[in-house]
C-alpha cells in the first residue's frame, strides 16, 4: 500500500516538475513515469527495511 501511494505521489510530483520547467505533454508523462518509478522503488526498499527491523 505504501508503495502504491508513493508511486502516485511521485507521478504527481513529476508532472508538476515538468510543467514548471515548461515541458510539453510527453515531457510531463516522462517525468511523471520516472518519478513514480523512483518513489515506488524507494517506498519498496523502506517497506522491506521496516519489515525486517520490526520482525520479532
Amino acid at each position: 500500500m505504501l508503495m502504491l501511494l508513493a508511486a502516485l505521489l511521485g507521478g504527481i510530483r513529476g508532472w508538476f516538475r515538468a510543467r514548471a520547467l515548461g515541458g510539453k505533454r510527453l515531457d510531463m508523462i516522462q517525468y511523471a513515469t520516472g518519478y513514480a518509478i523512483a518513489f515506488g522503488l524507494l517506498a519498496a526498499i523502506v517497506g522491506i527495511s521496516l519489515a525486517r527491523l520490526l520482525e520479532p
